[in-house]
C-alpha cells in the first residue's frame, strides 16, 4: 500500500539503554517503552498517520473482531503448573475446553475448523521477549499445534512467528522442540551472530514488504547498535512478509503482562510484533499504534483467534520479565475479539496491581488503546458489552 514519501532530513534520536538486562533487544524495547507508557496522556496534538488508507480496504467476513465479537472464554486450571513446571496434559485440556466453549462444538477438530482449513498456512504469533522466564509457553504452543493437526492442518503448514527470530530460539522455540514446524522472524542473524551479510546489508531487509506500511509523521533514526532491531528509520513501519505474503491465518498467542499501568496482550503482540521501525512510535503514538496497525488487512483480515497465555504472567516490570512480579495466574483467555480479550486481561492485571499496592487506582491511559480499537471496529472495549464465560478445570 503506497502513500506519499517524506524525503526530509531525518532528525537524530538518542535513547537510554537499561543496564543489567539479558539482551540488547530487550534493552531497546524497554528503553523506548518506559519513556512513553509510564507518562500520562498529554494534551499536545498527536502526529498524523495513514489510518485512512487502512480503512479504505473493504472488510471481509473473517475480519476482526471475528466470529465471536465480545465473547471471552476464561479458563482456570489450578493444577496446570507446579514447581514452575507446566503440565502438558493440563495445558492441552485448557486449550481444548476453551475452544469447545467458545465455538459450542462437540469435537476439537470441528472447533478448530471454524477458524482454519487443511490447506491454510497458519502462523502462531508468540511472544518470546521474556526468554525462558516469561514467554509464550512451549506447552501451550505444542497443544495448539497438536490440535491444529487433529483438524487437518499438516505440520509443514504451521509457522511459529515473532518479530525477532533469535528471541524465538532463546525462549526455547527450536527445531528440536518443534520438528517439522517452520520458525520465522523478521529480524535475523546468521550463525555467527551478525545481522549483516557480506555486502553490509541487513539480512532482515529481505523480510519486509514495502507495499504494506504504517506511516506516522514521526521520525525514526537509530545508531548502528540499534538499527538491526528496527531494520529501517524514517516515517515508515513496514509489515513483515510473514504476515503479508507467507501465511493465510494467524493464531495470536501473547502472554499476560502489564505495560506500566496498561497491558501488552493481543493488540500489542500483533501491532508492534509485525512491523519495523517501532522505536519512534512509543512516545506519542503508543496507544494509536496498538489500534491502528491492527486495522490494516494483513492483521485485521488474517487473525482468527487469540489465546492469551496467563498460566504465568506479570503485573509489573512488563513487557520484560522481572521475576519478583511474576505470578501464576493459571488462566487462559480465549476469543476471536482481541479488544474484548485485552479488556478482560487488563482487568486481571489491574486488580493484581491494586491488591499489591503498586497502583492505587485506574488510569485513563491504561485502556485508551482499547477504545481506539473499538472505534476502528476491531472489537469491543466496553465491559458492559463483553460476555465472559468462565471454566474451572481440575
Amino acid at each position: 500500500m503506497k502513500a506519499s514519501r517524506d524525503s526530509s532530513k531525518l532528525s537524530r534520536r538518542r535513547f537510554f539503554h537499561l543496564a543489567g538486562l539479558g539482551s540488547m533487544a530487550l534493552m531497546i524495547t524497554l528503553s523506548f517503552f518506559r519513556k512513553s507508557v509510564a507518562q500520562d496522556v498529554t494534551e499536545k496534538k498527536k502526529p498524523s498517520t495513514n489510518i485512512k488508507d487502512a480503512l479504505a480496504f473493504p472488510r471481509k467476513d473473517t475480519s476482526l473482531p471475528g466470529k465471536f465479537p465480545g465473547k471471552v472464554v476464561k479458563v482456570h486450571h489450578e493444577s496446570c503448573i507446579a514447581g514452575n513446571k507446566i503440565d502438558q496434559k493440563a495445558a492441552a485440556k485448557m486449550v481444548e475446553k476453551a475452544l469447545l466453549q467458545l465455538t459450542d462444538m462437540t469435537t476439537i477438530a470441528e472447533a478448530w475448523r471454524m477458524f482454519v482449513s487443511p490447506g491454510d498456512v497458519v502462523a502462531l504469533k508468540v511472544n518470546p521477549i521474556g526468554g525462558k522466564v516469561l514467554s509464550t509457553s512451549l506447552e501451550i504452543t505444542e497443544a495448539i499445534i497438536s490440535q491444529l493437526e487433529q483438524s487437518g492442518v499438516p505440520r509443514q503448514n504451521i509457522v511459529i512467528f515473532d518479530r525477532r527470530e533469535f528471541e524465538l530460539f532463546d525462549a526455547g522455540f527450536t527445531k528440536e522442540r518443534f520438528p517439522g514446524i517452520k520458525l520465522k522472524g523478521t529480524e535475523l542473524k546468521d550463525k555467527d551472530g551478525s545481522f549483516y551479510d557480506q555486502d553490509g546489508r541487513l539480512y532482515s531487509e529481505q523480510m519486509i514488504d514495502k507495499e504494506w506500511f504504517y506511516w506516522a509523521d514521526v521520525e525514526g533514526e537509530y545508531d548502528s547498535e540499534t538499527m538491526p532491531y528496527m531494520i529501517n528509520g524514517g516515517k515508515y513501519s513496514y509489515f513483515s512478509k510473514v504476515v503479508t505474503q507467507e501465511v493465510d491465518k494467524i493464531i495470536n498467542v501473547p502472554v499476560l503482562k502489564n505495560a506500566g499501568t496498561s497491558v501488552t496482550l493481543c493488540l500489542k503482540n500483533l501491532a508492534y510484533g509485525c512491523v519495523t521501525n517501532t522505536g519512534r512510535l512509543h512516545k506519542d503514538l503508543w496507544s494509536d499504534t496498538l489500534a491502528e496497525a491492527c486495522a490494516f488487512p494483513p492483521i485485521r483480515d488474517k487473525v482468527v483467534l487469540n489465546i492469551v497465555d496467563g498460566i504465568r504472567g506479570c503485573h509489573e516490570g512488563g513487557p520484560g520479565a522481572d521475576p519478583q512480579y511474576i505470578s501464576e495466574f493459571k488462566t487462559l483467555l480465549v476469543g476471536t475479539d482481541p479488544v474484548a480479550v485485552d479488556r478482560i486481561g487488563y482487568e486481571m492485571i489491574l486488580k493484581k496491581r491494586i491488591e499489591t499496592g503498586i497502583q492505587q487506582k485506574e488510569t485513563q491511559r491504561g485502556k485508551e488503546f482499547m477504545f481506539m480499537a473499538e472505534n476502528l471496529n476491531l472489537g469491543i472495549a466496553n465491559l458492559d458489552n463483553i460476555k465472559v464465560e468462565s471454566l474451572d478445570l481440575v
